[in-house]
């Protein structure tokens, strides 16, 4: 299937690419950037569906709310009579008055008349708030907020407590991927929480996150929050320090000190030239420690060209957690390396969260 995705340089836009890609091989995702909106018509002709995530969040009441509907009737235009489905990219606050969710009501309405004449399906995904990697502060969600304030030692100017149910971005990108076999309102169910209760969890982050320390991530919210926050750090706040203890029986080095699940340890040699790794993971957490020789570990972002690289030794040992959705590999310089790496979870052949993709394309 060929899938165009509006939106598709946006937050929740990039979260649903990494995940077709990882999860689903056997679509074609045509993306569509804010740029490539004059050429809408071009880039939706030949396709089997489209998922309509494309929006304004933030403007004048008037921009916002018809904005929203302006851009889906944009779309029906483009699909014409190609008469495709389309996957819509909703909120929950439709309903509540706000420009917002009369915004995004009225494209709604707009998408399912044009999908009743057209005969096809139309799915409407009700997205509660959203949170995950790479989220702009003060724009996408208020977690964003909290993660950058988290991430540079700062505290929120004012936490407004409320009970609040957040979605990660994966959770979001997922059903829209079912949206695609199905039709009708669809309500992913949220995690409950409280707006005090995330920055409480990202002061703990941030207090524990050091050196050989990694939380407690048991609880798949709080990995997908410390995901988060990770993704805030990387790459100004790595390589993390270790603290290597030497007498005259030689030395020491707590690589990993996890407070929560021991997860799995293992440790490689890799020959000088040679290159492990070459791909990436939605979930899980892994950690390079190189304990002997040298070696260079280079990332990429997914969807984009841009790739962060660490030289490290083991004469000085560091550690390197692999952001979510970044590919990533090590190579061995200069002679063999020995590194440790730990990962969270053990490892499952049956889902392994593991995806192969090149760093250097």
């Amino acid at each position: 299937m060929k899938i165009a995705v509006t939106g598709a340089d946006g937050f929740l836009g990039w979260h649903l690419r990494v995940r077709a890609f990882a999860t689903r091989p056997d679509l074609e995702i045509v993306p569509v950037a804010q740029a490539d909106w004059p050429r809408l018509a071009e880039l939706v002709s030949g396709v089997d569906a489209v998922i309509h995530i494309a929006g304004i969040n933030r403007d004048t009441d008037e921009v916002v709310r018809d904005g929203n509907i302006a851009l889906a009737r944009d779309l029906v235009a483009a699909v014409g009579s190609a008469r495709v489905p389309v996957v819509y990219a909703n909120s929950i606050q439709v309903g509540n008055g706000s420009p917002y969710a009369l915004g995004k009501a009225g494209a709604a309405e707009v998408l399912a008349e044009a999908c009743a004449a057209w005969g096809t399906g139309f799915t409407d995904v009700r997205l509660p708030n959203l949170f995950g990697e790479h989220g702009r502060p003060a724009y996408n969600s208020f977690v964003a907020t909290f993660v950058a304030a988290a991430a540079a030692g700062e505290t929120p100017g004012s936490i407004a407590d409320r009970p609040i149910g957040l979605l990660h971005a994966q959770g979001a990108a997922q059903a829209l991927l079912d949206g695609l076999a199905t039709s009708g309102v669809v309500s992913p169910e949220p995690h409950e929480t409280s707006v005090a209760q995330v920055w409480e969890t990202l002061a703990e982050f941030r207090e524990i996150y050091r050196g050989a320390d990694v939380p407690d991530v048991t609880d798949p919210f709080r990995l997908d929050l410390f995901n988060t926050y990770r993704a805030a750090l990387f790459p100004a706040a790595y390589p993390l320090s270790l603290a290597p203890r030497s007498d005259q029986r030689g030395r020491l080095v707590e690589s990993i000190r996890s407070h929560g699940a021991g997860g799995q340890v293992f440790v490689s040699t890799t020959n000088s030239g040679f290159t492990r790794g070459e791909h990436f993971h939605l979930r899980k957490i892994e950690r390079f420690v190189v304990l002997a020789g040298k070696a260079e570990i280079a990332l990429r972002k997914m969807c984009t060209d841009e790739v962060v690289s660490f030289v490290v030794s083991g004469d000085d040992p560091v550690a390197i957690d692999m952001p979510t959705m970044w590919t990533h590999n090590i190579t061995a310089l200069d002679g063999e390396a020995t590194t440790l790496f730990w990962t969270n979870e053990l490892y499952d052949p049956d889902a392994p969260d593991t995806y192969w993709q090149n760093v250097r394309l």
